[in-house]
């Protein structure tokens, strides 16, 4: 019985991807490092994009009744800044970027974090800027990788992904509720929990490698040291403890991180020096 559970599993996982296939697409063009993988969608860009808007605003509204929004002047001047540059070495990844409606606000918490919704909707928390004492250069990895994740639709990705395990996981639980005999819901339960390890967490990971080859590429094409990726995440890792293991996280271990990006930032040196010679 357990193997024709199995069996089952991974037929649902397996329409799961059929589905998924469904309309691939690229994104953007690989740059100097290379990320060419084609994604496939199953969400619409024009609707993924309304939806962020709305989030922003919404968030936007709740951080200024709270007086949490845009605070400190020079701050937004310098967080700005620095996104305008990384913008505008965007185009060289997809030249319809520069024409988003963009916005980059800072947000008022000790959180260590930054996002960019799809559209170029981004934020960046206080707690990043003043409890890890970041520099530009440290500021420009981080604001990097999450333009990074909006050039490459991540979003939309993850989005689709959840849409094709979900209607897999119904059809595979169906299947084997009539092939075994017992309740569709647990079949479903079963092909959702391996279609997330499996599948989903996976290309979580695979999605945060290419923000930060991406990432550190628009650093040093804005003239921003892309080695300070490096010293960034170590800062991360000396405030934060308690990684749960690799396979079950969506992010890469810190020591996988840290080796990947010295690797990266190696690679896009020359762009940064030339960058740097050019003003």
């Amino acid at each position: 019985m357990a193997s024709r559970i199995v069996n089952r599993c991974s037929l649902g996982i397996a329409v799961a991807l059929s589905l998924v296939a469904c309309g691939t697409t690229r994104t953007t063009s690989g740059g100097a490092v290379g990320v060419d993988r084609q994604q496939s969608m199953m969400v619409s860009a024009a609707k993924m994009n309304r939806s962020a808007a709305k989030a922003y605003i919404a968030t936007l509204r709740a951080a200024q009744a709270k007086n949490a929004l845009n605070r400190d002047q020079a701050q937004l001047e310098r967080v700005r800044g620095i996104a305008n540059r990384l913008i505008a070495a965007s185009d060289v990844f997809r030249p319809d970027a520069s024409a988003w409606d963009w916005e980059v606000n800072v947000l008022g918490s000790r959180e260590l974090n930054a996002w960019c919704m799809p559209g170029g909707k981004m934020a960046v928390y206080s707690g990043l800027i003043e409890r890890l004492r970041v520099t530009d250069d440290e500021l420009a990895a981080v604001m990097g990788h999450e333009i990074a994740h909006a050039l490459r639709e991540h979003g939309r990705e993850k989005a689709s992904q959840s849409a094709g395990v979900g209607l897999a996981a119904a059809v595979g639980g169906a299947l084997i509720g009539s092939f075994l005999g017992f309740d569709p819901g647990i079949g479903r339960s079963v092909i959702g929990t391996v279609g997330d390890l499996a599948f989903m967490r996976p290309n979580s990971r695979g999605m945060e490698d290419e923000a930060d080859l991406v990432g550190v590429e628009l650093a040093a094409r804005a003239g921003y040291d892309p080695h300070a990726a490096v010293t960034l995440w170590e800062k991360m890792g000396r405030m934060s403890t308690g990684q749960p293991p690799e396979w079950l996280s969506t992010h890469p271990s810190h020591e996988s991180r840290l080796g990947d990006l010295r690797t990266y930032a190696e690679r896009v040196q020359p762009l940064y020096a030339g960058a740097r010679k050019g003003g």
